[in-house]
């Protein structure tokens, strides 16, 4: 389970995310979504501690400072870095040792066999392409076997068959009940993945759904009905 509890975060006198509140249970996908600037940045580092805020993020209900919590939170971000002078084969081995994780070789081959790296174990980091690089920071956080996962724009940069394998993945770590956010522009990529979702601007919550709620209606038309309804209240509506 993933809660966010009144998290506030401002930037001087500007109010960046303003005491936003959602929960994503266990087992579901989460979606986050809005307009450049609604402030979704800001939520994501929070989350992934890489920001000072105000209010609270539990992770498995523990809160998401402590090591226990980060022992089974993974991250993708939107931007991956990757280690310099570390080959593919030597990322994976460093965070297998940092989270003392118990993913086996045998597993990471196949992490590697999914994501077409088994020919790219011995290049550098500084080697590989953007979309290598994202691949290596998807396999990364899946060593850790995560009990919830945080993926930041994760299809930005993949072709098609790493696409294809990513939304399975997700498909997988929902079934074993593993808690997934995903932040995305990408909403035809993320239409059959979602449980709930979670529409923000100018730093709120404007429009929370479930998959039950929306009946038949796919998520772009949830999306721009939520953020077309709420620019309508600001300007007084139509005449």
């Amino acid at each position: 389970m993933l809660e966010i509890q009144n998290l506030t975060k401002r930037y001087g006198k500007y109010l960046a995310v303003d005491h936003v509140n959602f929960v994503v249970p266990d087992g579901q996908v989460g979606i986050l979504l809005g307009p450049n600037g609604a402030g979704k940045s800001t939520i994501i580092k929070s989350i992934a501690g890489l920001l000072r805020y105000e209010g609270g993020v539990g992770i498995a209900r523990m809160n998401s400072r402590s090591m226990d919590a980060k022992r089974i939170f993974a991250y993708v971000p939107e931007l991956p870095a990757m280690f310099e002078a570390l080959t593919v084969r030597e990322h994976i081995e460093y965070i297998r040792r940092a989270y003392h994780s118990k993913i086996t070789d045998e597993e990471v081959e196949a992490l590697f066999k999914r994501f077409e790296l088994e020919d790219k174990q011995e290049k550098l980091g500084n080697e590989l392409s953007k979309g290598m690089m994202q691949k290596v920071s998807i396999c990364c956080a899946l060593a850790i076997k995560p009990r919830v996962i945080l993926l930041d724009e994760p299809m930005v940069g993949l072709d098609p068959a790493a696409i294809k394998e990513l939304k399975q993945v997700v498909k997988e770590l929902k079934e074993a009940g593993v808690t997934v956010l995903i932040s995305t522009h990408m909403l035809e990529m993320v239409k059959e993945l979602w449980d709930v979702m979670f529409v923000m601007e100018k730093g709120k919550i404007i429009g929370e759904y479930s998959r039950e709620d929306a009946k038949d209606q796919d998520i772009e038309e949830l999306f721009f009905q939520v953020t077309g309804e709420h620019e309508a209240d600001e300007t007084g509506g139509e005449e």
